[in-house]
């Protein structure tokens, strides 16, 4: 079993993407592999989580207009 890894990010905590967020087939009404959110795209945590089979924190980051993408640390940073 992998030991939990604890989130260096909190609730609330404004972020920006480090690199392009696409489509992985998650949002179903838009094209995959289509641009969410590009480098640099400021957002705000809604929502932190964690993935169950490798118990790496996800962050579901609201970037505007209601769009809520999960996030791995990797691909944010704080403001």
């Amino acid at each position: 079993m992998i030991d939990p890894r604890l989130p260096k990010y909190q609730w609330g905590q404004r972020v920006k993407t480090l690199n392009d967020l696409i489509n992985d087939g998650g949002f179903p009404d838009r094209e995959p592999e289509a641009l969410l959110v590009p480098s640099g795209g400021l957002g705000e945590i809604v929502q932190v989580g964690s993935h169950t089979d490798s118990n790496t924190p996800i962050y579901l980051v609201e970037f505007g207009d209601g769009l809520v993408v999960g996030c791995l640390e990797e691909e944010i940073e704080p403001l």
